[in-house]
């Protein structure tokens, strides 16, 4: 491989034992470009994993943010846990 970390369309499908090696093997992405441009990627799963994983982790830390800013806002209180356990049904 040339650039083990980017192939064509094309030398993706003729070298995709090795490229698939590559990405397990140094835990970086191989990107797949079509006219020159990135399209895909071939990624390590554990990496892949852990990179969602941190991904939803973001998404509630913003999703957590823009409700104390919505709080600020409007000048609401937070509901009691024990309020809330008691409505579901949960104490």
């Amino acid at each position: 491989m040339n650039n083990p970390d980017e192939l064509s369309v094309s030398q993706a499908r003729e070298r995709f034992a090795g490229a698939l090696e590559h990405a397990t093997s140094s835990h970086r992405p191989v990107y797949i470009t079509r006219r020159g441009k990135r399209v895909a990627a071939i990624v390590d799963a554990t990496e892949l994993t852990r990179i969602t994983d941190l991904a939803e982790d973001m998404e509630d830390i913003l999703a957590a943010e823009a409700a104390r800013e919505e709080m600020r806002a409007t000048a609401e209180e937070p509901i009691p846990w024990d309020e809330v356990k008691a409505d579901l049904g949960l104490s």
